[in-house]
């Protein structure tokens, strides 16, 4: 199988990434797309060949493995990373998707398209779920498929065409085990990862839009103030105004005016 997709996939998205997200693309690209690559598939690949129980009945051996290994291992972890890598294209398609709009529009629309601000951060923050459901989802299948995190020696089949309960024996179940425990761990960082990410950017959104609201309040307070200020000195100046034009008149003039003055 080839993963030159997937490797451009996740070089595509460590652009657009926050430094958890970068940490994340590491894990998936170093601890288990290369370990899928270069070990995994190796040892996994006659799995179905080098199984065996100790009956030559026709038709036992393949029935009894497909009780045991309903979905292959090597595939149920190829199409668990191909699934939690894909909600990283939404990001990429939405970076896109600013990108073009810029150029149909022929302006300058976005300080910069891969900011994650805007919608970008929905878009982020929705991927981020999908994956942290995905991980868990492939997770809890993984343990009702195969009833736990565990690869025995031997296993007991008694399902037809077998004439009776025969031993079934799985080949290299110690090494099947470290990988298999060393990919549930990687995959529980992931979730970790992509829970701590999600947290960082909900909290630095909201401190944001808490800052905001702060200085639009200061701003409404010192401009309600700025407006009283201005009306108190234009009362002050109609009244000074009023006064100098009133000492002006002649006496009798002015004891008429005092008469009919409103301020009187």
């Amino acid at each position: 199988m080839s993963w030159v997709f997937l490797r451009d996939l996740l070089s595509g998205v460590n652009k657009y990434s926050t430094g958890i997200g970068r940490i994340w693309v590491a894990v998936v690209f170093l601890f288990r797309l290369l370990l899928y690559v270069a070990a995994a598939e190796n040892i996994w690949k006659h799995e179905h060949d080098e199984f065996e129980c100790n009956i030559k009945q026709p038709g036992c051996e393949n029935v009894c493995f497909d009780h045991f290994f309903p979905v292959s291992h090597i595939r149920f972890w190829a199409l668990q990373l191909i699934m939690v890598s894909t909600p990283s294209l939404l990001v990429v398609f939405h970076v896109a998707y600013r990108e073009n709009r810029e150029k149909h529009h022929n302006q300058k629309l976005y300080k910069n398209p891969g900011k994650i601000d805007g919608g970008l951060l929905c878009t982020y923050l929705i991927s981020l779920i999908l994956k942290i459901g995905l991980e868990i989802f492939f997770l809890v299948l993984f343990y009702k498929l195969y009833n736990g995190f565990k690869i025995p020696h031997l296993v007991k089949c008694d399902i037809k065409p077998c004439p009776n309960t025969v031993d079934c024996y799985i080949p290299k179940p110690t090494e099947k085990m470290i990988f298999l425990y060393f990919l549930v761990a990687t995959s529980c960082l992931c979730i970790v990862l992509n829970l701590s990410e999600l947290s960082y950017l909900m909290f630095k959104y909201s401190v944001k839009c808490y800052l905001k609201r702060h200085v639009k309040k200061q701003q409404g307070s010192k401009s309600n103030c700025c407006e009283s200020e201005l009306i108190r000195h234009n009362r002050a100046a109609a009244a000074g105004r009023l006064h100098n034009s009133s000492s002006s008149l002649p006496l009798n003039m002015q004891d008429e005016h005092e008469k009919h003055s409103p301020l009187t």
